[in-house]
Protein backbone atom coordinates (compact mmCIF):
# COMPACT_ATOMS: atom_id res chain seq x y z
CA UNK A 1 0.00 0.00 0.00
CA UNK A 2 1.36 3.54 -0.97
CA UNK A 3 2.22 5.19 2.20
CA UNK A 4 3.39 8.74 1.29
CA UNK A 5 2.12 11.77 -1.37
CA UNK A 6 4.58 14.01 -2.86
CA UNK A 7 3.77 17.85 -3.29
CA UNK A 8 5.32 19.75 -6.18
CA UNK A 9 5.56 23.30 -4.78
CA UNK A 10 6.49 25.56 -7.74
CA UNK A 11 6.86 29.03 -5.86
CA UNK A 12 8.51 32.67 -7.05
CA UNK A 13 11.76 32.03 -5.85
CA UNK A 14 12.73 28.05 -5.76
CA UNK A 15 11.04 24.59 -6.28
CA UNK A 16 10.19 22.23 -4.02
CA UNK A 17 9.00 19.08 -3.29
CA UNK A 18 8.18 17.51 -0.23
CA UNK A 19 7.08 13.85 1.04
CA UNK A 20 3.61 13.29 3.49
CA UNK A 21 2.92 10.39 5.35
CA UNK A 22 -0.73 9.71 6.63
CA UNK A 23 -0.53 12.23 9.74
CA UNK A 24 0.44 15.22 7.44
CA UNK A 25 3.95 15.11 8.93
CA UNK A 26 6.59 15.72 6.23
CA UNK A 27 9.04 12.66 5.46
CA UNK A 28 11.18 14.95 3.62
CA UNK A 29 12.39 17.73 1.19
CA UNK A 30 14.14 19.46 -1.48
CA UNK A 31 14.59 22.38 -2.62
CA UNK A 32 16.08 24.67 -5.66
CA UNK A 33 16.40 28.33 -6.25
CA UNK A 34 16.19 29.57 -9.99
CA UNK A 35 17.25 32.92 -10.99
CA UNK A 36 14.66 36.15 -11.48
CA UNK A 37 15.28 37.81 -14.32
CA UNK A 38 14.53 42.12 -14.28
CA UNK A 39 15.15 43.33 -18.04
CA UNK A 40 13.60 46.74 -17.19
CA UNK A 41 12.73 48.29 -14.45
CA UNK A 42 9.03 46.61 -12.96
CA UNK A 43 9.78 43.73 -15.09
CA UNK A 44 9.99 41.27 -13.76
CA UNK A 45 10.59 37.27 -15.56
CA UNK A 46 11.25 33.65 -15.07
CA UNK A 47 12.93 31.23 -17.72
CA UNK A 48 10.50 28.57 -17.65
CA UNK A 49 12.40 25.64 -18.99
CA UNK A 50 14.72 26.65 -15.42
CA UNK A 51 11.40 26.44 -13.27
CA UNK A 52 10.42 22.73 -15.15
CA UNK A 53 14.41 21.99 -14.66
CA UNK A 54 14.17 23.02 -11.08
CA UNK A 55 10.99 21.53 -10.53
CA UNK A 56 11.86 17.91 -11.51
CA UNK A 57 15.39 17.74 -10.22
CA UNK A 58 13.89 18.76 -6.31
CA UNK A 59 11.32 15.71 -7.33
CA UNK A 60 13.67 13.10 -7.75
CA UNK A 61 15.91 14.38 -5.51
CA UNK A 62 13.53 13.61 -2.48
CA UNK A 63 12.29 10.17 -2.93
CA UNK A 64 15.52 9.38 -3.89
CA UNK A 65 16.68 10.78 -0.62
CA UNK A 66 14.47 9.20 1.74
CA UNK A 67 15.03 5.98 -0.27
CA UNK A 68 11.01 5.82 -1.63
CA UNK A 69 9.86 3.67 -5.04
CA UNK A 70 7.26 5.12 -7.50
CA UNK A 71 4.77 2.64 -6.03
CA UNK A 72 4.91 4.26 -2.56
CA UNK A 73 3.82 7.20 -3.61
CA UNK A 74 -0.29 7.42 -3.70
CA UNK A 75 -0.10 10.62 -6.33
CA UNK A 76 1.39 13.80 -6.77
CA UNK A 77 -0.35 17.25 -5.84
CA UNK A 78 0.72 20.30 -7.35
CA UNK A 79 0.68 23.99 -5.82
CA UNK A 80 2.16 26.91 -7.75
CA UNK A 81 2.96 30.65 -7.68
CA UNK A 82 -0.21 31.76 -9.22
CA UNK A 83 -0.55 34.85 -11.97
CA UNK A 84 2.71 33.81 -13.77
CA UNK A 85 2.09 33.84 -17.24
CA UNK A 86 3.49 31.70 -20.06
CA UNK A 87 2.69 30.87 -23.40
CA UNK A 88 4.28 27.82 -25.83
CA UNK A 89 4.04 25.87 -28.75
CA UNK A 90 1.83 23.00 -28.65
CA UNK A 91 3.96 20.63 -31.16
CA UNK A 92 6.75 21.17 -30.21
CA UNK A 93 6.95 22.31 -26.07
CA UNK A 94 9.00 25.27 -26.46
CA UNK A 95 8.41 28.83 -24.64
CA UNK A 96 7.93 31.62 -27.14
CA UNK A 97 8.82 33.75 -24.19
CA UNK A 98 9.90 34.10 -20.40
CA UNK A 99 7.26 33.66 -18.71
CA UNK A 100 5.78 36.75 -17.16
CA UNK A 101 5.98 37.06 -12.93
CA UNK A 102 2.96 38.18 -11.36
CA UNK A 103 5.33 41.15 -9.73
CA UNK A 104 5.47 42.51 -13.14
CA UNK A 105 4.43 45.86 -13.84
CA UNK A 106 4.78 45.75 -17.32
CA UNK A 107 0.94 46.06 -18.10
CA UNK A 108 -0.03 48.86 -15.48
CA UNK A 109 -0.87 51.38 -18.57
CA UNK A 110 -3.10 48.43 -20.08
CA UNK A 111 -5.04 48.47 -16.91
CA UNK A 112 -5.11 52.23 -16.21
CA UNK A 113 -6.90 52.03 -20.00
CA UNK A 114 -9.43 49.47 -19.51
CA UNK A 115 -10.20 51.85 -16.15
CA UNK A 116 -10.36 54.73 -18.24
CA UNK A 117 -12.84 53.22 -20.86
CA UNK A 118 -14.66 51.78 -17.69
CA UNK A 119 -14.64 47.99 -18.44
CA UNK A 120 -12.84 47.30 -15.12
CA UNK A 121 -16.27 47.06 -13.49
CA UNK A 122 -16.79 44.13 -16.70
CA UNK A 123 -14.10 42.51 -15.22
CA UNK A 124 -14.77 43.09 -10.97
CA UNK A 125 -18.60 41.89 -11.88
CA UNK A 126 -17.17 38.43 -13.69
CA UNK A 127 -14.32 37.53 -12.33
CA UNK A 128 -14.33 38.98 -9.20
CA UNK A 129 -10.63 40.70 -8.93
CA UNK A 130 -9.67 44.43 -9.70
CA UNK A 131 -8.15 45.72 -12.94
CA UNK A 132 -4.36 45.28 -12.45
CA UNK A 133 -0.95 44.11 -13.78
CA UNK A 134 -0.66 41.51 -10.82
CA UNK A 135 -3.47 38.92 -12.86
CA UNK A 136 -2.54 37.22 -16.09
CA UNK A 137 -4.84 38.33 -18.29
CA UNK A 138 -3.09 41.69 -19.46
CA UNK A 139 0.11 39.68 -19.51
CA UNK A 140 -1.51 37.22 -22.10
CA UNK A 141 -2.51 40.35 -24.01
CA UNK A 142 0.95 42.06 -23.83
CA UNK A 143 2.52 38.58 -25.02
CA UNK A 144 0.39 38.68 -27.95
CA UNK A 145 0.89 42.13 -28.96
CA UNK A 146 4.81 42.30 -28.50
CA UNK A 147 6.21 38.78 -29.20
CA UNK A 148 6.69 38.91 -32.86
CA UNK A 149 4.20 36.16 -35.00
CA UNK A 150 2.66 34.78 -32.18
CA UNK A 151 -0.51 36.03 -32.57
CA UNK A 152 -1.31 34.27 -36.23
CA UNK A 153 -0.14 30.64 -34.36
CA UNK A 154 -2.40 31.54 -31.64
CA UNK A 155 -5.10 32.12 -33.82
CA UNK A 156 -4.39 29.27 -35.64
CA UNK A 157 -4.66 26.75 -32.55
CA UNK A 158 -0.72 26.36 -31.85
CA UNK A 159 0.27 27.60 -28.63
CA UNK A 160 -0.79 27.27 -25.54
CA UNK A 161 -1.22 29.35 -22.45
CA UNK A 162 -1.46 28.41 -19.19
CA UNK A 163 -0.20 29.26 -15.44
CA UNK A 164 2.88 27.83 -13.93
CA UNK A 165 0.25 24.69 -12.71
CA UNK A 166 -0.57 24.02 -16.58
CA UNK A 167 2.79 24.33 -17.29
CA UNK A 168 4.49 21.60 -15.03
CA UNK A 169 1.19 19.16 -15.55
CA UNK A 170 2.07 19.65 -19.85
CA UNK A 171 5.62 18.58 -19.04
CA UNK A 172 5.08 16.02 -16.68
CA UNK A 173 2.33 14.02 -19.10
CA UNK A 174 4.46 15.13 -22.15
CA UNK A 175 2.22 17.22 -23.49
CA UNK A 176 -1.08 14.51 -22.97
CA UNK A 177 -2.87 17.17 -20.70
CA UNK A 178 -3.26 20.92 -21.21
CA UNK A 179 -5.78 21.70 -18.08
CA UNK A 180 -5.59 24.11 -15.16
CA UNK A 181 -8.15 24.11 -11.82
CA UNK A 182 -10.64 26.48 -10.65
CA UNK A 183 -8.36 28.00 -8.25
CA UNK A 184 -5.71 29.08 -10.37
CA UNK A 185 -8.25 29.99 -13.11
CA UNK A 186 -10.18 32.62 -11.23
CA UNK A 187 -7.04 34.35 -11.27
CA UNK A 188 -6.52 34.82 -14.77
CA UNK A 189 -8.98 37.87 -14.92
CA UNK A 190 -10.07 35.83 -17.68
CA UNK A 191 -12.68 33.35 -15.91
CA UNK A 192 -15.98 34.05 -14.40
CA UNK A 193 -16.30 33.03 -10.99
CA UNK A 194 -19.91 32.87 -11.03
CA UNK A 195 -21.05 30.98 -14.59
CA UNK A 196 -17.55 28.84 -13.66
CA UNK A 197 -16.07 29.33 -17.62
CA UNK A 198 -14.04 31.24 -19.52
CA UNK A 199 -15.82 34.52 -20.28
CA UNK A 200 -15.86 35.06 -23.73
CA UNK A 201 -16.89 38.91 -23.15
CA UNK A 202 -13.67 39.59 -21.60
CA UNK A 203 -11.58 37.21 -24.21
CA UNK A 204 -13.03 39.11 -26.83
CA UNK A 205 -12.46 42.61 -25.48
CA UNK A 206 -8.44 41.25 -24.48
CA UNK A 207 -8.19 39.84 -28.20
CA UNK A 208 -6.97 36.76 -26.56
CA UNK A 209 -8.11 33.47 -28.46
CA UNK A 210 -10.08 31.05 -26.89
CA UNK A 211 -7.96 27.86 -28.34
CA UNK A 212 -4.91 28.96 -25.89
CA UNK A 213 -6.57 28.49 -22.83
CA UNK A 214 -6.46 24.89 -20.91
CA UNK A 215 -9.16 23.17 -19.65
CA UNK A 216 -10.57 23.83 -16.12
CA UNK A 217 -11.10 20.94 -13.52
CA UNK A 218 -11.88 20.95 -9.63
CA UNK A 219 -8.71 20.99 -7.44
CA UNK A 220 -9.51 17.24 -6.52
CA UNK A 221 -9.68 14.82 -8.37
CA UNK A 222 -6.61 11.88 -11.09
CA UNK A 223 -6.15 14.28 -13.77
CA UNK A 224 -3.59 11.68 -15.64
CA UNK A 225 -0.10 10.07 -14.73
CA UNK A 226 3.40 11.53 -14.91
CA UNK A 227 6.29 8.99 -15.59
CA UNK A 228 8.72 11.39 -14.07
CA UNK A 229 9.75 8.77 -11.35
CA UNK A 230 9.97 5.89 -14.06
CA UNK A 231 7.04 4.45 -12.84
CA UNK A 232 3.24 5.72 -13.65
CA UNK A 233 1.86 7.86 -10.81
CA UNK A 234 -1.16 9.62 -10.25
CA UNK A 235 -1.43 13.71 -10.68
CA UNK A 236 -4.44 14.05 -8.10
CA UNK A 237 -4.13 17.49 -6.66
CA UNK A 238 -3.88 21.06 -8.49
CA UNK A 239 -4.51 24.55 -6.14
CA UNK A 240 -2.55 27.88 -6.39
CA UNK A 241 -0.15 28.72 -3.79
CA UNK A 242 -2.43 30.44 -1.63
CA UNK A 243 -5.48 28.16 -1.72
CA UNK A 244 -3.29 25.44 -1.17
CA UNK A 245 -1.87 26.99 2.18
CA UNK A 246 -5.70 27.59 3.01
CA UNK A 247 -6.62 24.20 2.20
CA UNK A 248 -3.34 22.99 4.54
CA UNK A 249 -4.07 25.26 7.55
CA UNK A 250 -7.99 23.57 7.05
CA UNK A 251 -9.77 26.45 6.65
CA UNK A 252 -12.64 24.47 6.29
CA UNK A 253 -15.58 26.53 7.84
CA UNK A 254 -16.46 29.71 6.62
CA UNK A 255 -14.72 32.69 8.71
CA UNK A 256 -11.78 30.91 9.27
CA UNK A 257 -8.53 32.46 7.59
CA UNK A 258 -5.01 32.55 7.38
CA UNK A 259 -2.38 34.53 6.43
CA UNK A 260 1.34 32.83 4.04
CA UNK A 261 4.35 34.91 4.35
CA UNK A 262 6.24 34.32 1.83
CA UNK A 263 7.76 36.67 -0.94
CA UNK A 264 4.44 38.63 -0.97
CA UNK A 265 1.78 38.11 2.00
CA UNK A 266 -1.69 36.93 1.30
CA UNK A 267 -4.61 36.68 3.56
CA UNK A 268 -7.22 34.79 2.56
CA UNK A 269 -10.68 34.13 4.81
CA UNK A 270 -13.53 31.41 3.63
CA UNK A 271 -16.88 32.71 2.83
CA UNK A 272 -18.37 29.35 2.23
CA UNK A 273 -20.54 28.62 -1.17
CA UNK A 274 -21.68 32.26 -1.61
CA UNK A 275 -18.90 34.58 -3.24
CA UNK A 276 -18.81 38.00 -1.01
CA UNK A 277 -18.73 41.13 -2.82
CA UNK A 278 -15.81 43.62 -1.42
CA UNK A 279 -16.45 47.26 -0.90
CA UNK A 280 -13.00 47.50 0.30
CA UNK A 281 -10.17 46.74 -2.57
CA UNK A 282 -10.54 42.89 -1.48
CA UNK A 283 -10.34 39.79 -4.15
CA UNK A 284 -13.57 37.94 -4.24
CA UNK A 285 -12.17 34.50 -5.51
CA UNK A 286 -12.62 30.80 -6.05
CA UNK A 287 -10.93 28.79 -2.71
CA UNK A 288 -11.25 24.99 -4.44
CA UNK A 289 -14.09 22.86 -5.53
CA UNK A 290 -13.37 19.15 -4.28
CA UNK A 291 -15.39 17.32 -6.98
CA UNK A 292 -16.55 17.47 -10.66
CA UNK A 293 -20.37 19.13 -10.55
CA UNK A 294 -19.63 19.49 -6.53
CA UNK A 295 -19.87 22.79 -4.98
CA UNK A 296 -17.41 25.94 -5.09
CA UNK A 297 -16.09 27.53 -2.34
CA UNK A 298 -15.30 31.34 -2.09
CA UNK A 299 -13.10 33.28 -0.39
CA UNK A 300 -12.42 37.08 0.74
CA UNK A 301 -8.44 37.58 -0.36
CA UNK A 302 -5.96 40.25 0.31
CA UNK A 303 -2.60 40.50 -1.59
CA UNK A 304 0.76 42.09 -0.85
CA UNK A 305 3.22 41.94 -3.05
CA UNK A 306 6.73 42.43 -1.40
CA UNK A 307 7.06 41.09 2.55
CA UNK A 308 9.78 38.17 2.48
CA UNK A 309 10.98 39.91 -0.85
CA UNK A 310 11.62 43.02 1.34
CA UNK A 311 13.93 40.86 3.37
CA UNK A 312 15.69 39.51 0.55
CA UNK A 313 16.80 43.20 -0.57
CA UNK A 314 17.77 43.70 2.94
CA UNK A 315 19.92 40.60 2.30
CA UNK A 316 20.83 40.97 -1.57
CA UNK A 317 21.01 44.69 -2.65
CA UNK A 318 21.96 46.11 1.01
CA UNK A 319 23.99 43.37 2.19
CA UNK A 320 23.14 43.90 5.54
CA UNK A 321 22.42 40.77 6.67
CA UNK A 322 24.17 37.29 5.48
CA UNK A 323 20.93 34.99 5.85
CA UNK A 324 17.04 35.43 5.80
CA UNK A 325 16.89 34.40 9.21
CA UNK A 326 19.20 36.92 10.70
CA UNK A 327 16.71 39.54 10.66
CA UNK A 328 14.88 38.80 13.91
CA UNK A 329 18.04 39.11 16.00
CA UNK A 330 18.89 41.97 14.17
CA UNK A 331 15.64 43.70 14.64
CA UNK A 332 15.68 42.40 18.19
CA UNK A 333 18.32 44.72 18.95
CA UNK A 334 16.30 47.44 19.03
CA UNK A 335 12.56 48.21 20.91
CA UNK A 336 11.32 49.75 18.02
CA UNK A 337 11.80 51.91 15.01
CA UNK A 338 12.76 55.30 16.48
CA UNK A 339 10.17 56.64 14.43
CA UNK A 340 11.20 54.92 10.88
CA UNK A 341 8.63 53.40 8.86
CA UNK A 342 9.80 51.68 5.36
CA UNK A 343 6.82 51.18 2.75
CA UNK A 344 7.76 47.85 0.57
CA UNK A 345 6.06 49.00 -2.29
CA UNK A 346 8.71 48.25 -4.43
CA UNK A 347 6.51 46.79 -7.14
CA UNK A 348 3.58 49.19 -6.29
CA UNK A 349 1.30 48.53 -3.56
CA UNK A 350 -1.68 45.33 -3.60
CA UNK A 351 -4.40 45.35 -1.44
CA UNK A 352 -6.14 47.44 -0.45
CA UNK A 353 -4.38 49.94 -1.77
CA UNK A 354 -3.96 48.73 -5.61
CA UNK A 355 -1.70 51.49 -6.60
CA UNK A 356 1.01 50.07 -9.21
CA UNK A 357 2.91 53.97 -9.31
CA UNK A 358 3.40 53.47 -5.45
CA UNK A 359 7.09 53.10 -4.89
CA UNK A 360 9.41 52.03 -1.98
CA UNK A 361 9.64 54.89 0.72
CA UNK A 362 11.53 54.79 3.60
CA UNK A 363 10.03 58.18 6.08
CA UNK A 364 10.88 59.23 9.89
CA UNK A 365 14.90 58.18 9.66
CA UNK A 366 16.90 60.14 12.05
CA UNK A 367 21.43 60.56 12.04
CA UNK A 368 20.79 58.28 15.11
CA UNK A 369 18.36 55.78 12.75
CA UNK A 370 21.06 52.38 12.12
CA UNK A 371 20.46 48.73 10.68
CA UNK A 372 18.81 47.53 13.25
CA UNK A 373 15.87 50.32 12.83
CA UNK A 374 15.66 49.36 9.03
CA UNK A 375 15.45 45.51 10.22
CA UNK A 376 12.59 46.50 12.53
CA UNK A 377 11.04 48.59 10.29
CA UNK A 378 10.27 45.74 7.38
CA UNK A 379 8.99 43.18 9.89
CA UNK A 380 6.89 45.99 11.38
CA UNK A 381 6.20 46.50 7.35
CA UNK A 382 5.20 43.19 6.48
CA UNK A 383 2.61 43.21 9.63
CA UNK A 384 1.07 46.44 8.70
CA UNK A 385 0.18 45.42 5.33
CA UNK A 386 -1.44 42.31 7.07
CA UNK A 387 -3.29 44.23 8.91
CA UNK A 388 -4.52 46.62 6.45
CA UNK A 389 -5.97 43.48 4.75
CA UNK A 390 -7.58 41.89 7.88
CA UNK A 391 -9.29 45.52 8.45
CA UNK A 392 -10.41 45.29 5.03
CA UNK A 393 -11.48 41.81 5.36
CA UNK A 394 -13.63 42.48 8.88
CA UNK A 395 -15.30 45.22 7.18
CA UNK A 396 -16.84 43.14 4.05
CA UNK A 397 -17.65 39.82 5.69
CA UNK A 398 -18.91 41.46 9.01
CA UNK A 399 -16.45 38.71 10.84
CA UNK A 400 -14.49 40.42 13.57
CA UNK A 401 -11.42 37.37 13.85
CA UNK A 402 -11.01 35.36 16.67
CA UNK A 403 -7.33 34.13 15.72
CA UNK A 404 -5.34 34.30 12.80
CA UNK A 405 -3.74 31.45 11.70
CA UNK A 406 0.00 31.34 9.93
CA UNK A 407 2.26 29.88 7.76
CA UNK A 408 4.96 30.29 5.22
CA UNK A 409 8.93 31.09 5.95
CA UNK A 410 8.20 34.22 7.72
CA UNK A 411 6.18 32.65 10.21
CA UNK A 412 8.95 31.07 11.88
CA UNK A 413 10.30 34.47 12.69
CA UNK A 414 9.22 34.98 16.44
CA UNK A 415 9.60 38.38 16.73
CA UNK A 416 7.48 39.42 13.31
CA UNK A 417 4.48 37.22 14.47
CA UNK A 418 4.91 38.72 17.96
CA UNK A 419 4.35 42.53 16.23
CA UNK A 420 1.70 40.72 14.05
CA UNK A 421 -0.33 39.95 16.82
CA UNK A 422 0.31 43.02 18.96
CA UNK A 423 -0.89 44.98 15.99
CA UNK A 424 -4.15 43.09 14.94
CA UNK A 425 -5.04 42.79 18.74
CA UNK A 426 -6.14 39.16 18.04
CA UNK A 427 -4.10 35.78 18.64
CA UNK A 428 -1.78 34.66 15.84
CA UNK A 429 -1.38 30.69 15.48
CA UNK A 430 1.56 28.89 14.22
CA UNK A 431 0.54 25.28 13.34
CA UNK A 432 3.15 22.41 14.39
CA UNK A 433 3.69 22.13 10.36
CA UNK A 434 4.24 25.63 8.80
CA UNK A 435 4.91 24.04 5.23
CA UNK A 436 0.81 24.14 5.01
CA UNK A 437 1.30 25.42 0.94
CA UNK A 438 2.63 21.59 -0.16
CA UNK A 439 0.53 20.16 2.42
CA UNK A 440 -2.57 21.66 0.97
CA UNK A 441 -1.69 20.24 -2.36
CA UNK A 442 -0.93 16.80 -0.99
CA UNK A 443 -3.97 16.87 1.11
CA UNK A 444 -6.16 17.48 -2.51
CA UNK A 445 -3.99 14.75 -4.09
CA UNK A 446 -4.86 12.49 -1.19
CA UNK A 447 -8.28 12.53 -0.97
CA UNK A 448 -9.07 12.37 -4.88
CA UNK A 449 -7.15 9.29 -4.20
CA UNK A 450 -8.39 7.32 -0.93
CA UNK A 451 -5.11 8.34 1.12
CA UNK A 452 -7.47 10.44 2.97
CA UNK A 453 -11.46 9.79 3.29
CA UNK A 454 -12.68 13.36 4.38
CA UNK A 455 -11.70 16.06 5.54
CA UNK A 456 -12.46 15.53 9.31
CA UNK A 457 -9.03 13.31 9.34
CA UNK A 458 -7.14 16.01 7.58
CA UNK A 459 -8.80 18.70 10.36
CA UNK A 460 -7.20 15.77 12.65
CA UNK A 461 -3.90 16.32 11.82
CA UNK A 462 -3.55 20.37 12.36
CA UNK A 463 -2.10 21.56 15.84
CA UNK A 464 -0.49 24.82 17.35
CA UNK A 465 3.00 24.73 17.87
CA UNK A 466 2.73 28.05 19.63
CA UNK A 467 -0.01 31.04 19.88
CA UNK A 468 1.16 34.91 20.12
CA UNK A 469 -0.96 37.19 22.37
CA UNK A 470 -1.48 40.86 22.08
CA UNK A 471 0.56 42.75 24.49
CA UNK A 472 1.42 46.18 23.33
CA UNK A 473 -0.93 48.74 24.74
CA UNK A 474 -3.86 49.72 22.87
CA UNK A 475 -2.86 53.87 23.20
CA UNK A 476 0.89 52.64 21.20
CA UNK A 477 -1.15 50.51 18.82
CA UNK A 478 -3.02 53.16 17.75
CA UNK A 479 0.16 55.39 17.43
CA UNK A 480 2.05 53.22 15.66
CA UNK A 481 -0.75 52.52 12.99
CA UNK A 482 -1.20 56.29 12.66
CA UNK A 483 2.46 56.67 11.11
CA UNK A 484 2.39 53.89 9.45
CA UNK A 485 -1.42 55.60 7.54
CA UNK A 486 1.27 58.48 7.28
CA UNK A 487 3.72 56.93 5.48
CA UNK A 488 2.07 54.81 2.98
CA UNK A 489 0.52 58.42 1.85
CA UNK A 490 3.90 59.28 1.22
CA UNK A 491 4.50 56.56 -0.94
CA UNK A 492 1.76 56.40 -3.12
CA UNK A 493 1.47 57.80 -6.71
CA UNK A 494 5.30 58.78 -6.98
CA UNK A 495 5.87 57.30 -10.40
CA UNK A 496 4.22 59.57 -13.12
CA UNK A 497 3.38 58.04 -16.41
Amino acid sequence: MSHALLALDQGTTSSRAMLFDHRGQVMGMAQQEFPQYYPKAGWVEHDPLEIWQTQRNVAETVVKKTGLKPADIAAIGITNQRETTLIWDRETGDPVYNAIVWQCRRTAKMCRDLQAEGFDTVIRKRTGLVTDAYFSGTKVAWLLENVPGIRKRAEHGKLAFGTIDSWLIWKLTEGRLHITDVTNASRTMLYNIYEHQWDDTILEHLKIPRSLLPEVRPSSEVYGETNLLGAAVPIAGIAGDQQAATFGQTCYAPGLAKNTYGTGCFLLMNTGTQPVPSNNGLLTTILWQLEAGGPITYALEGSIFIAGAAVQWLRDELGIIKSAAEIEELASQVPDTDGMYLVPAFVGLGAPHWDPYARGTVVGMTRGSNKSHLARAILEAIAFQSMDILDAMNQDSGINLAALRVDGGAAANNLLMQIQADLLGVPVERPTVTETTALGAAYLAGLATGFWESTDQLEANWSIERTFEPRVDPSHREAMIAGWQKAVARAREWVEE
